[in-house]
């Protein structure tokens, strides 16, 4: 069984300061420590997966195409450090569009990267900025980090390669 990370993406692994969506590319910049973060957490051997609402396509203020290019961005700042995101998950429903079980605070894109990825429940961890973000990794039995929104992550990361050589 592998090992992951869960991370939130808007306010954990990139700032969203000054935009309430972030779907331009331009507007896309990692956190301070990110790039260094994840790469510790990779090369612990953790599987690096991204969980993030995008709830701005049901509301009609972007499009699938605008977040993948976001997300094409995300990977190419990464690449830089070293750090290849397994995969990414996101829900683009709204609740005040449609209900639907993938925005969190459910939980089914997590259980579903669980599933597809023969993830360890007990060796994993979600890490996010809000409620929601620590609801949905506590439905699914992971350990969970609640970060300071758009603050520097390489002590997190520090903290849970040291946390999880405990569990």
């Amino acid at each position: 069984m592998n090992k992951a990370v869960f991370l939130d993406r808007d306010g954990v692994i990139n700032s969203d300061e000054g935009h309430y969506y972030i779907y331009k590319k331009e507007h896309f910049a990692l956190n301070q420590g990110v790039g260094e973060g994840l790469k510790l957490l990779q090369d612990d051997g953790f599987l690096l997966i991204v969980i993030t609402n995008q709830g701005g396509i049901a509301k009609g203020v972007y499009t699938h195409e605008d977040v993948a290019n976001v997300h094409e961005k995300m990977a190419q700042l990464l690449k830089n450090f070293g750090v290849v995101l397994t995969d990414i998950f996101y829900c683009p429903h709204h609740d005040e569009v449609e209900k639907c079980l993938c925005r969190k605070p459910g939980n089914q894109n997590i259980e579903k990267a669980i599933a597809i990825y023969n993830i360890d429940r007990n060796l994993s961890v979600m890490i996010g900025d809000h409620n929601r973000d620590i609801e949905a990794g506590k439905k699914s039995g992971l350990h969970c980090y609640k970060v300071k929104t758009n603050d520097n992550f390489l002590p997190t990361s520090v903290q849970i390669v040291k946390d999880m050589k405990k569990a």
